[in-house]
């Protein structure tokens, strides 16, 4: 195998671990999975079918262990890979469904991804209850508006 099967088998295989494993252990294949997106090498049907997984892992009804590890990988990869709103929309359609304590990785995933649809989903939150998640979503929102100025600027 070439070092990209490697990464992709290495993929397939915490999937594989994941879909066998008791919720305490999980957490620990998700955690195989952004390794590898870590590494920013992959393509981007492979990035977008493994944040896909993800996302559907870090729904709620899960256990929040899971949930959170999921959403760190889903940030890891924010930062590797360009992610398209539409892979990522169902995490700003149930928002308001997370614990408080991971709303910021959503808020944070949704500001990464530079998409302007997901602004009326992070604005929502600049009123929540809780001071983190208010700080959280005006680190979102900043980082989209900065990406539309700049990306205005690219344009003029």
């Amino acid at each position: 195998m070439d070092g990209y099967e490697d990464l992709t088998a290495s993929i397939e295989s915490a999937w594989g671990k994941f879909n066998s494993s008791d919720e305490g252990r999980q957490d620990l294949c998700l955690d195989e999975v952004g390794d590898v997106l870590e590494t920013g090498r992959l393509a981007q049907c492979d990035v977008e079918r493994a944040i896909e997984r993800l996302v559907t892992v870090a729904l709620p009804s899960k256990s929040s262990k899971v949930q959170e590890s999921a959403l760190h990988a889903i940030c890891t990869a924010a930062a590797h890979y360009e992610l398209p709103y539409r892979v990522v929309e169902p995490l700003a359609s149930r928002a308001d469904s997370f614990e408080s304590s991971l709303i910021g990785y959503v808020l944070g995933i949704l500001g990464c991804i530079h998409d302007q649809a997901a602004l009326p989903t992070v604005e929502r939150f600049l009123h929540h209850p809780r001071s983190e998640v208010r700080r959280e979503a005006a680190d979102a929102v900043a980082e989209l508006h900065w990406y539309r100025a700049s990306a205005e600027d690219k344009t003029a």
